[in-house]
């Protein structure tokens, strides 16, 4: 048995899912993304990773502006279609086209719902400093990811772990998962397990005012946000009315003031520690080591970064 399926995505996070959808003995009927925007240059218009993938992989594709509109209910409600699988999508699907009857509309989450609900959740879960993360295989409801889970699968963050490693990783997870979750809803042994909503956390969109380093928080917190936010958009400071992204750096134990560099291997005091500054990159400029910056910049021992 194979399903008819509608595949809902945008990022380059649901690409892995689609091509392993596509690859198997399913057929993925459409594909539904966001609308292709204007790049700020040039004004050359952008396909979404997925309608780019889709293009490829010869899938029609869907980029309704309102997903609520009776053309885009009447398409899914006449198209035949078994299974909506949703990756990412960025549009909340409105109860009218959840309601239809004879379909199954799933969703892929990247935490372990009920925790980091929402936008953010790979971001969130590093920021936060969690021991681990994974996936959820849901069904679909009309609150923010609250439906019943079918299945998890977990796998551990490291004191190290970028968002863009862990998000690489947890979208192949998804891309072997949702073969296997197809499989039991085949048989029909598929278990739908209700959240537990009270002990539900969101894990809101990245603001842009989260991405300046403040160099009074702990050594700790400061690492696990340039993690959280690498390699997009980023960890940064002012330097002499530049901004300078942080690639990567390390905790250390060692005191100073603030914001201050306190020896010749870019160590920069925090509240409680600090940290070494490895890899970094200033504003129009190529990525380099920490050593090789402070040599071009001229930067000094007991240099404050709080008072440039």
């Amino acid at each position: 048995m194979s399903f008819k399926i509608h595949f809902m995505g945008t990022p380059e996070f649901a690409v892995p899912v689609l091509k392993s959808i596509n690859n198997s003995n399913h057929e993925v009927l459409t594909v539904y993304t966001q609308s292709p925007k204007k790049k700020a240059r040039g004004q050359k218009i952008i396909e979404s990773p997925i309608h780019q993938c889709a293009n490829k992989l010869n899938i029609p594709v869907r980029f309704p502006k309102d997903i609520n509109s009776d053309e885009e209910y009447n398409f899914i409600k006449n198209s035949k279609v078994d299974i909506v699988i949703v990756v990412a999508y960025g549009k909340i699907l409105p109860s009218k086209i959840l309601n239809l009857p004879n379909i199954k509309f799933i969703n892929i989450h990247a935490s372990l719902l009920p925790k980091w609900r929402g936008a953010a959740p790979i971001q969130r879960a590093i920021m936060n400093k969690d021991k681990e993360t994974g996936i959820s295989i849901m069904e679909i409801v009309k609150e923010l990811d609250a439906g019943p889970v079918m299945k998890f699968v977990k796998t551990e963050i490291k004191k190290d772990t970028t968002y863009g490693n862990l998000s690489d990783k947890l979208s192949n997870l998804s891309a072997s998962t949702i073969l296997d979750c197809l499989s039991i809803i085949e048989k029909k042994k598929e278990n739908f397990v209700p959240q537990n909503h009270t002990k539900a956390t969101y894990a809101k969109k990245i603001d842009k005012s989260e991405t300046k380093i403040n160099w009074n928080d702990k050594a700790e917190n400061i690492v696990a946000k340039i993690n959280s936010l690498h390699p997009k958009p980023g960890c940064w400071f002012k330097l002499n009315n530049y901004r300078v992204k942080v690639l990567e750096a390390k905790e250390i134990e060692a005191q100073g003031k603030p914001g201050e560099i306190i020896n010749n291997q870019f160590s920069i005091a925090c509240s409680e520690n600090a940290i070494q500054i490895l890899y970094l990159k200033k504003e129009g400029k190529n990525s380099m080591s920490a050593s090789n910056f402070i040599i071009g910049n001229k930067l000094k021992v007991g240099t404050n970064l709080n008072e440039l």
